[in-house]
């Protein structure tokens, strides 16, 4: 054997271990800087602990703006209330027609909470991030961040995209629908049915039409528009991902089909040379929302079908809850991660019952697929 070997082997342990101790560290990396993120770095940097938010600035942009009022109570619960106070729409009602040919309306007059909002979205991200930052959280944008490896008292070394690494005890997934660090760390994503949007923004008007939001349902989905920040407005449709409805050719045709949606929509012009974007919208769940160093939160954790205008309020909601819960774990709590676990059981619960009944209500189209699929009692989950 060469009396050299054991010498250089401890040489070797000694620089890593010299490496480690020259990276930074922090209590929990939060992956992901929208609703969800935040809010979790939110409750986590108002525990008291250190965190660090990469946002990495990237992917589809976000569908469906409204907040709705209750959105009120956690955004107090996390300190943020302000953030509604400047670059938002309210609105002050929901229009539908579902069941039938008519609008029916719900007036904000009658909420405890109040109005709810038409969001600038990437203007409500940044807000939270940014009060994130004056409650102590470090910031990282346009940078991900994935686990690269174990370290030796259970946490992690985390790659923030180009910048250098840091090391954490815990790590929160919000990266959206993606789920890519629980995924990465053997979650598996359990996708319910294939709900596509096919969205555009319409360009600005002197005078909008209304100040609500307004939902249609037509024989192969349902369509969805609401007025935004600057005279714009959002249009979607949904479909499924496999009908010839999801293609983004199709959407004028069936725009002009519509009843109400068309009307709304025909006061905005048509953006130049913008063609639809997809995005997925599908109910979709981790088999999993906590595992060893890490827990999912928002899209990562439960998505939601846009019909339940639940989607940013589930965020926040699971975004507060999954840093309460990891802040308690690290305190030594043993009880506080299943304890999440079984609070977005109970989420999840309550919207498949309210999914159900909302969409057994419109029975106008029952030989239509689209219909058909939402009509089956207990449609199976498939991985991702």
């Amino acid at each position: 054997m060469n009396p050299a070997a054991p010498a250089a082997a401890r040489a070797s342990r000694a620089s890593r271990v010299s490496r480690a101790s020259r990276v930074p560290s922090v209590d929990v990396v939060v992956a992901g800087g929208g609703p969800a993120g935040a809010a979790a770095a939110l409750a986590l940097a108002r525990a008291g602990r250190t965190v660090l938010l990469a946002d990495a600035g990237r992917g589809p942009a976000p569908v469906g703006e409204a907040l709705p009022a209750a959105a009120r109570v956690l955004l107090r619960d996390l300190g943020a209330d302000g953030v509604l106070t400047h670059g938002h729409l309210p609105c002050l009602a929901n229009r539908s027609a579902w069941g039938g040919p008519a609008l029916a309306s719900t007036d904000s007059i009658l909420d405890p909470h109040g109005h709810g909002w038409h969001l600038d979205r990437p203007l409500f991200d940044r807000q939270l991030r940014d009060r994130a930052r004056a409650l102590g959280a470090q910031l990282a944008e346009r940078t991900t961040a994935r686990p690269l490896d174990r370290t030796p008292d259970g946490g992690w070394t985390v790659r923030l995209g180009e910048r250098e690494p840091v090391r954490c005890r815990w790590i929160v997934d919000a990266t959206g629908r993606r789920a890519a660090v629980a995924t990465a760390c053997g979650a598996r994503r359990l996708v319910r049915d294939r709900l596509l949007a096919v969205h555009l923004t319409l360009g600005p008007t002197a005078h909008p039409a209304d100040t609500t939001t307004t939902v249609e349902a037509a024989p192969d989905g349902w369509w969805y528009t609401a007025p935004l920040p600057a005279g714009r407005r959002l249009l979607a449709r949904y479909t499924d991902a496999d009908l010839p409805a999801a293609h983004r050719t199709a959407l004028p045709a069936g725009l002009a089909a519509t009843r109400h949606i068309g009307p709304l929509a025909a006061a905005h012009p048509w953006p130049p040379a913008a063609a639809p974007r997809r995005a997925p919208a599908h109910t979709a769940r981790l088999d999993t929302v906590h595992g060893e160093g890490w827990t999912a939160a928002g899209d990562a954790a439960l998505a939601f079908d846009p019909l339940s205008s639940q989607g940013i309020l589930t965020a926040l909601f699971t975004g507060l809850s999954a840093g309460t819960a990891v802040h308690a774990h690290l305190a030594g709590d043993p009880g506080a991660l299943p304890g999440y676990a079984r609070t977005v059981d109970q989420v999840r619960t309550t919207y498949l019952r309210n999914h159900r009944t909302h969409y057994a209500a419109e029975q106008r189209w029952p030989d239509r697929p689209f219909w058909q699929r939402r009509h089956t009692p207990t449609p199976q989950e498939a991985p991702a």
